[in-house]
């Protein structure tokens, strides 16, 4: 369907090899830049997913108290948890899902056991009808030692602007690359039309078009184009799936879940099919202006 006849010798044509290059190297490129985009887009869904609707209490230990005066200002937390308005379910923590939550980070719990570690309390609140965390902090500060409200939103909100700037520095790496392809095309195929213009003009004296002409230079920019974008996809997905498993074996929480669904791989796909038509109408466009000004 792409290489049809055409009127012009395009066998012989030193661009053959160059377009294909260039576009291969945009599109893996571009693939590269987008999958970041994806996979910050990911974790951010995951972590907004996890956090909303929840808190975190922790209560400090102090070296000069017992183990039941700490369980006695644990359980007064729980308690004055309970009665805030907004709270739906506050749940103490166990040792052992205390030690699962650092070791990622510390290694052996073995190394931590003797460490002064706070006591979280999980918190589940309102989505619709939040409680005062300004009153219910001041509130524990006033009432139990060592005890402070981690809300998630604050640093949450601060990876979120991180996020949000490296996402938009993805979509301006996207949009160079995008017109990066742009002028390679039209670089070779001015180029093409000075190699062909004797015979560019032998079309014109027996009638044919700059239309006709321009379609032969787009059909051939959409068949290179569609080489270099399968080669340049084809480079760029083993390098994506062989981050993916770095990432996936890395301990730690963060980076264990990155990875692409079905969804994310035809988003990555479209990325070759837009090169693609980018080169046919770039060519096109270039060929009608050229040769305006040339014949």
């Amino acid at each position: 369907m792409f290489r049809r006849r055409a009127d012009l010798p395009f066998d012989h044509d030193a661009t053959a090899a160059f377009l294909p290059a260039m576009i291969a190297m945009m599109v893996f490129l571009a693939t590269l830049a987008l999958s970041g985009a994806l996979v910050l887009d990911n974790l951010l869904e995951r972590w907004n997913r996890d956090i909303k609707g929840t808190l975190t209490v922790q209560v400090v230990p102090d070296a000069n108290n017992s183990t039941k005066d700490v369980e006695a200002r644990i359980d007064k937390t729980i308690r004055i948890l309970e009665e805030t308005p907004g709270v739906i379910r506050a749940r103490a923590l166990s040792d052992a899902e205390l030690s699962a939550l650092i070791e990622p980070w510390l290694g052996s719990t073995d190394l931590i056991a003797d460490l002064p570690l706070p006591h979280l309390i999980d918190v589940t609140i309102s989505d619709t009808d939040p409680p005062d965390l300004v009153a219910l902090s001041d509130r524990l500060k006033a009432e139990v030692k060592g005890a402070s409200v981690d809300d998630h939103r604050i640093w949450l909100s601060r990876v979120i602007r991180l996020a949000d700037g490296l996402e938009l520095l993805a979509r301006a790496i996207m949009a160079l690359v995008g017109l990066a392809a742009a002028v390679a095309v039209v670089y070779a195929t001015r180029a093409g039309l000075a190699i062909h213009r004797q015979s560019i003009e032998i079309l014109h004296l027996v009638g044919a078009r700059d239309s006709y002409i321009a379609r032969q230079y787009a059909k051939r920019a959409l068949w290179l184009g569609t080489q270099g974008a399968v080669i340049g996809f084809a480079l760029a997905s083993p390098v994506l799936i062989g981050l993916g498993a770095m990432a996936k074996s890395l301990q730690g929480g963060l980076l264990a879940e990155v990875s692409f669904g079905p969804a994310h791989w035809v988003v990555l796909g479209a990325v070759p099919v837009v090169a693609a038509l980018l080169a046919m109408v770039a060519a096109f466009l270039t060929v009608l202006r050229t040769l305006s000004r040339m014949l």
